[in-house]
């Protein structure tokens, strides 16, 4: 039995309008991805890391790795054309046998705390299915009409799940309908606990969240 965490990192950065992905960008002198990897690494040192890069990022990745001298283990996996396929990518490394979970993250997000990581690896050891979720604070429409904000949540990563799960999951042909790991899973006809996320996980995908990133790695309590 093992449990493993695959971090999905395909993004282009178009929207930070540069040359450089947004994962391979520096937050206080250490490349997001890096400190990603780095923050599940210290929540467990026998968590099975399987990083899914693009193939033509990968050199670029490794060179990366020996300027930083980065030494967290994992495993590689080719990046698909779709987050679904790149997930399904990660997964061909896990044996079909495998008994434990899986969590899926975002690569750019690497201020999830701690806490929030043992919550949905602990909850979907008996749920099957886990997502972190935070409460909108912002009042929402719908075209002219005003919603109620406490119906909704915003959803993050990890989303965990039991392995042979996901793997099924995994075996349905894809859709444009599958925006998450928890849409793929809820498809196949499993329901989805959610658990409470931290808002500073953020999703780096703008120069905002560029800076918002800087003042948190500041202030990182982990």
């Amino acid at each position: 039995m093992a449990d493993y965490v695959i971090i999905v990192a395909g993004g282009k950065g178009l929207r930070m309008g540069g040359e450089v992905p947004k994962q391979f960008l520096p937050i206080d002198g250490i490349p997001v991805l890096m400190r990603t990897m780095m923050r599940f690494r210290e929540y467990s040192k026998e968590l099975q890391i399987i990083l899914v890069l693009p193939r033509g990022q990968q050199d670029y990745w490794s060179a990366l790795c020996q300027e930083y001298d980065f030494a967290v283990p994992y495993r590689l996996a080719d990046g698909g054309a779709t987050r679904f396929h790149s997930v399904q990518s990660g997964l061909a490394l896990i044996p079909d046998d495998e008994q434990g979970v899986v969590g899926v993250h975002d690569g750019v997000r690497p201020f999830v705390s701690l806490d929030v990581i043992d919550r949905c690896y602990q909850k979907a050891r008996d749920a099957g299915a886990v997502i972190p979720v935070t409460p909108v604070v912002e009042t929402l429409r719908h075209g002219m009409t005003t919603v109620p904000r406490d119906e909704y949540r915003l959803v993050q990563t990890p989303q965990v799940f039991d392995i042979q799960l996901l793997k099924a999951a995994y075996q349905q042909t894809y859709t444009d309908a599958f925006t998450d790991d928890a849409s793929v899973v809820e498809a196949y006809g499993h329901a989805v606990t959610m658990v409470d996320g931290n808002r500073e996980n953020i999703k780096i995908t703008t120069p905002f969240d560029l800076r918002v990133a800087a003042v948190l790695a500041e202030s990182d309590d982990r």
